[in-house]
């Protein structure tokens, strides 16, 4: 599994799918596809999004800050 980051290639709105899919290891449409189908359901779903657009760093910011 990779480290949980945004990824600058592959981004939709903020990259939170992308990075979620990574992680995982399925395709970013797939994640993607889970994310509309969880907002049928009631739940905080668009909070989750948001908090972790705002959590999770940027893979640029990553790999600035480990050099």
């Amino acid at each position: 599994m990779s480290r949980l980051a945004r990824p600058t290639d592959g981004r939709m709105i903020a990259g939170v799918c992308a990075a979620l899919a990574r992680r995982f290891g399925t395709s970013a449409t797939t994640m993607r596809a889970i994310f509309l189908l969880s907002c049928l359901l009631p739940g905080p779903q668009f909070l989750l999004y948001i908090a972790l657009w705002v959590l999770l760093p940027s893979e640029e910011k990553t790999a600035r800050a480990a050099w």
